[in-house]
């Protein structure tokens, strides 16, 4: 079965590193027979009355092949990965959730709940219904940013991928077909869309990011000439999280 596990607040200000890194290298200790399926960085609102180290963004981890006696063995080697790599000073979080198990609409609603107000521990606790949600520090307010980060990612409709079949090996110029093959879905979004074909290059701008869209991996481009495009977005150098 997929199950996502999100990660929020391990990092501090000038720690050189952000929640995401933290998470991708989860991704060497996973259980036998678990694979990554990709990791996904959620953003969250930047207001006032929310604490947050630069960006305020959640990460979470797409893992598939998990076998149901596996979920503890995966919660327990997370927890053990925060406390081994977390920065003093930081209020981390850990959610854990299975993608095929039921009840998890209390969960996607809070995220989308989170992105537009101030939330609570409590809310937190409340939506992720019996799941995994554990604190591992500080405040332990990293609970709501990792179970937001989770309910965005089961809803399939919200984030980008910071690691996704190698992406970060490709180079700046590469063809459709190329990204296809490794399962990256490749949409125009001009006004007059036409569809970018196979042959067709895109300038990733040295930062390929897809999006999470309908539960994939979608990379949105523009066109720049006769069958050559441009990924839209391009990263943003105080972010440290990706």
């Amino acid at each position: 079965m997929k199950v996502i596990v999100g990660f929020d607040d391990t990092d501090v200000i000038g720690c050189g590193r952000g929640t995401g890194k933290l998470a991708r290298w989860f991704a060497q200790k996973l259980p036998e027979g678990v694979t990554l399926h990709g990791a996904v960085r959620q953003q969250l609102p930047v207001i006032e009355g929310i604490p947050y180290t630069s960006q305020n963004s959640a990460a979470c981890l797409i893992l598939d092949h998990v076998e149901p006696e596996q979920v503890q063995q995966v919660i327990d080697q997370a927890a053990e990965h925060i406390h081994e790599h977390f920065i003093d000073g930081s209020d981390p979080g850990l959610c854990v959730v299975p993608v095929d198990s039921s009840s998890i609409d209390g969960l996607i609603k809070f995220g989308r709940v989170a992105c537009t107000r101030i939330v609570t521990q409590k809310e937190a606790m409340a939506s992720v219904n019996g799941f995994h949600l554990s604190g591992h520090g500080g405040t332990e307010d990293g609970i709501i940013g990792a179970a937001a980060g989770v309910g965005l990612t089961l809803s399939g409709w919200s984030g980008r991928f910071i690691e996704f079949g190698g992406l970060r090996k490709f180079g700046r110029i590469v063809r459709v077909a190329d990204l296809e093959s490794h399962g990256i879905r490749v949409l125009s979004i001009d006004r007059n869309a036409l569809v970018p074909g196979p042959a067709d290059t895109v300038d990733t701008q040295n930062w390929l990011r897809p999006r999470l869209w309908g539960d994939h991996p979608v990379l949105p481009v523009e066109m720049t000439g006769q069958g050559t495009w441009r990924s839209i977005g391009s990263k943003n150098k105080k972010e440290c999280s990706s």
